[in-house]
């Protein structure tokens, strides 16, 4: 990796401010439900925490409060996790800016301190500098852990390195690693598993992946629109009408690129999407009236058959409504097959994870990533602004020993 991570930076003595993604999903008494980003985080809190550090400054935002302080959003229940999970105090902080935080901090007996949610200030989405410098002026040293939100250039993510010398944890370097070897020098075969609602989500994904990959798959909702694409029929199947042109080019340039774009050859169909109603197998075509809602024996078959030669798979987006059980299989026994296969597998974040949780196969994949829309765009190719505002490791190594911008 270009960037300096945690391992290139002496903590001994130092105040560091560390960005993580602590935006877990909450019962309506605002218990955690699931959090696995908070232990996506620990290893880097933890070596940081080794490291002799005088403090060390926890940040992230929760949910959408539009700038506005919004108590169901307030990370309070985290802290007290993290207390938890760490085994040792944490202070909860009323805000994350001001002289009085500031005195806070300084005086506390706690070594590690969490702000509360960034996002209760208009300023950070705006990537504010005023309010960059505040969170950097807590600090000595910043470390970005938070691969969920790297794709924002946001105060807290883009804006405060520009004032502080600034390194990747070890989940974000672990997901640049994993997404940018999938991108750049995967092992072939390389296949690709396209799922979810929308063509439009992935179009960017499938125009950097399809030159590279050995084939794609395409399940889930956005199957259709390549379906009708070819002129077969969709009854009443998810369509983007105004993306069946950008289909058939799709299908076009695979072609001349000598590649495979693998659909659907028969489809799990019902009258309305209801968890109990009756389902129907059908082929390629789909009977007027009818609606796909998951991918059938057929084909779940055929993507097993395409799939179990592969070396590295990238899988991002659902084969079917897998939150209802009635139509799970598809993503299920894909899910299960792939998980036991002697290949890389890279779950993109989001629906796809949640699947993957959903099935309990977490511990048989490679690496599931922790951001849904970082690692849709860092596969589409783009740069993420939380990463490439990162000090570069030519930069020189060792003490972070002063809060002037290493950039």
């Amino acid at each position: 990796m270009a960037k300096l991570t945690v391992k290139d930076i002496d903590f001994k003595g130092k105040t560091v401010l560390l960005r993580a993604d602590f935006n877990v999903p909450q019962d309506a008494n605002l218990n955690i439900t699931d959090d696995t980003r908070i232990q996506a985080t620990l290893p880097t809190i933890k070596y940081i925490l080794g490291q002799g550090v005088k403090k060390l400054i926890l940040m992230s935002h929760l949910g959408r409060p539009d700038g506005q302080i919004v108590a169901k959003y307030s990370l309070k229940p985290v802290a007290m996790r993290l207390k938890e999970l760490l085994a040792q105090d944490v202070l909860f902080l009323s805000d994350c800016v001001g002289e009085n935080i500031k005195k806070e901090i300084d005086s506390s007996k706690e070594k590690v301190v969490l702000l509360e949610n960034l996002r209760f200030h208009a300023e950070e989405e705006a990537n504010d500098a005023g309010f960059a410098r505040q969170l950097a002026s807590l600090a000595d040293v910043f470390v970005n852990d938070a691969f969920g939100t790297a794709h924002r250039a946001h105060a807290s993510t883009e804006g405060v390195t520009h004032f502080l010398k600034s390194a990747a944890g070890f989940l974000l370097e672990k997901e640049i690693q994993y997404l940018g070897n999938a991108v750049q020098n995967p092992a072939k075969p390389f296949m690709v598993i396209l799922g979810g609602a929308k063509v439009s989500d992935k179009i960017g994904m499938i125009e950097n992946l399809l030159p590279k990959a050995d084939a794609i798959i395409v399940g889930g909702g956005m199957a259709y629109t390549f379906l009708k694409a070819q002129g077969k029929q969709i009854g009443n199947s998810k369509l983007e009408k105004d993306k069946l042109d950008l289909a058939k080019s799709i299908l076009e340039q695979a072609k001349s690129l000598k590649k495979e774009i693998i659909l659907p050859i028969d489809n799990l169909v019902v009258d309305k999407i209801e968890a109990n109603a009756k389902t129907e197998i059908v082929g390629e075509e789909i009977p007027e009236g009818k609606i796909a809602v998951d991918i059938g024996p057929k084909t779940i078959k055929l993507f097993e058959d395409k799939l179990k030669s592969a070396k590295t798979i990238v899988w991002n987006g659902p084969l079917g409504i897998f939150e209802m059980d009635a139509f799970s299989q598809g993503t299920r026994e894909v899910a299960n097959f792939v998980s036991n296969l002697k290949a890389t597998t890279i779950i993109g974040g989001g629906d796809t994870a949640a699947a993957i949780v959903k099935f309990k196969l977490e511990s048989k994949m490679t690496h599931i990533s922790t951001g849904g829309g970082a690692s849709l765009e860092y596969l589409e190719g783009k740069t993420l602004p939380g990463v490439a505002a990162l000090s570069d490791r030519t930069e020189g190594r060792g003490l972070a020993s002063d809060s002037q911008s290493h950039k």
